[in-house]
């Protein structure tokens, strides 16, 4: 702007003198002295080396000046800085491109320094589907070394050529190839983040080379577990092109590096998708699956309530019959108890008796021992022959000891004595008297 202005004084400066000197009874040339055009001539030097001597760098922005005697230099600092008549190429560290989705709602930006907007572009994946893809990619140049950011500039001029020249191919040639290599039904399915993935693996180190391949459509397919397998037929089958990343006989990938990036010193910091408007009749079968997909969720949320109150039942019943088998076992380890304390109780009872029987058959043991020993010893004593004093005491003992005894006795009221019956008498007296008379026999032979 200064230099325009510059040159614009110098001129008007050089054609005052010429003019006031060739048409002298001019007044608006008579009214501009010759000093005050050799002043604005002056000037507009001054102005002009000012602004082709200098210039001002802004910060966030590397610059390439080119000198008119055939140098070049990097500068990315900033201030003022000397660029001798030279050209400067002015190139941002980081450029925002952008491809927006444009409708009733919004409007694409302006453009700004490092800021480029264009609007969506219409693409079709493999399924034939076709969507406006809006895309947010950030390109960094290298900054680093000072020869490929030269090599860069020189070659693309300006930062407009090397954006819409260079960067603005590669990711259309990117979202393509992208598209091609994946349905619409994939993307939506899941395999979104690999979108980006390719997307951006084919902007920093090259274009995917594709091939075509041909897939069955319709597949048998094999269903249930693992003790029956039964393979549903769905007909016909039938081929259906589709591509896939080309490598080579060592698995690594096939690339087209003829307008890499890489080339050009550029770094990609950011690229993914944004946003995607699919086509009207792809959006009319993504609200019919996701009707199917809520229906079937409903369907199956009904049947693993209904399984799970099925395994509440079971679960109730098993619970009821632990709980009466164990009362059950209760009754039955509470009866096994009793039952070995019975028996128990029994076998100590009856060790108890047989314990008691021994003790009283020893004591009739006893008892008799001391008996016979007692009789052992009065036959001693009678055949030793005893003292008529001793012999009258030990018939008293004895007479003494069976009438004792007799008088205990406990005998019948009736009973017949030789001939006849009696009723009313006696029999411990007819008894006695019968022992009496033996005795008196016995004494007098």
């Amino acid at each position: 702007m200064l230099t325009t202005i510059g040159i614009l004084l110098i001129i008007f400066g050089i054609l005052s003198l010429v003019l006031k000197a060739i048409f002298t009874t001019n007044k608006f040339l008579n009214s501009i002295t010759k000093t005050r055009s050799i002043q604005l001539t002056i000037l507009g030097i001054v102005m002009s080396v000012i602004t082709g001597m200098f210039f001002y760098a802004d910060a966030g922005t590397a610059y390439a000046v080119q000198f008119i005697s055939g140098g070049d230099k990097m500068i990315t600092t900033q201030g003022i800085k000397l660029k001798y008549w030279g050209r400067v190429i002015p190139l941002s560290y980081e450029i925002s491109i952008k491809d927006i989705i444009v409708d009733d709602k919004n409007e694409l930006p302006d453009d700004g320094q490092g800021i480029y907007n264009r609007q969506a572009q219409r693409w079709e994946f493999s399924d034939a589907i076709k969507a406006e893809i809006s895309t947010s990619v950030i390109v960094g140049v290298n900054i680093n070394d000072e020869d490929v950011f030269l090599n860069m500039a020189d070659r693309n001029k300006s930062e407009g050529k090397l954006i819409f020249g260079r960067v603005l191919p590669n990711i259309d040639a990117a979202i393509k190839n992208t598209c091609k290599l994946m349905d619409a039904q994939d993307y939506i399915s899941g395999q979104a983040s690999d979108f980006d993935r390719y997307f951006r693996d084919q902007l920093e180190n090259g274009m995917y080379q594709v091939e075509q391949y041909y897939e069955d459509e319709n597949i048998n397919e094999i269903v249930g577990d693992t003790t029956t397998v039964r393979q549903i037929k769905v007909g016909k089958s039938s081929k259906q092109k589709k591509f896939r990343i080309k490598k080579d006989s060592d698995g690594n990938i096939v690339r087209d590096n003829s307008n890499s990036l890489k080339q050009y010193g550029l770094k990609i910091y950011q690229a993914q998708v944004t946003g995607i408007d699919w086509e009207e009749s792809f959006d009319e079968r993504l609200d019919l699956q996701k009707n199917e997909v809520a229906q079937t969720q409903l369907e199956k949320q009904q049947a693993e309530r209904e399984y799970y109150r099925a395994k509440k039942e079971v679960a109730k019943g098993e619970s009821e019959k632990a709980k009466e088998r164990a009362r059950l076992e209760k009754i039955q380890i509470q009866q096994t108890i009793e039952a070995e304390t019975e028996a128990k109780v029994a076998g100590f009872n009856l060790i108890k008796e047989k314990k008691q029987y021994e003790v009283e058959l020893y004591k009739a043991k006893s008892k008799k021992v001391a008996a016979d020993a007692q009789y052992y010893e009065n036959a001693k004593l009678v055949s030793a022959g005893l003292t008529p004093q001793e012999k009258a005491e030990w018939e008293y003992k004895t007479a003494v000891g069976v009438a004792q005894q007799l008088k205990e006795l406990n005998l019948p009221q009736t009973y017949i004595e030789g001939s006849k019956s009696g009723n009313g008498g006696n029999l411990l007296e007819s008894l006695i008297g019968a022992e009496l008379a033996k005795n008196m026999i016995k004494k007098k032979n």
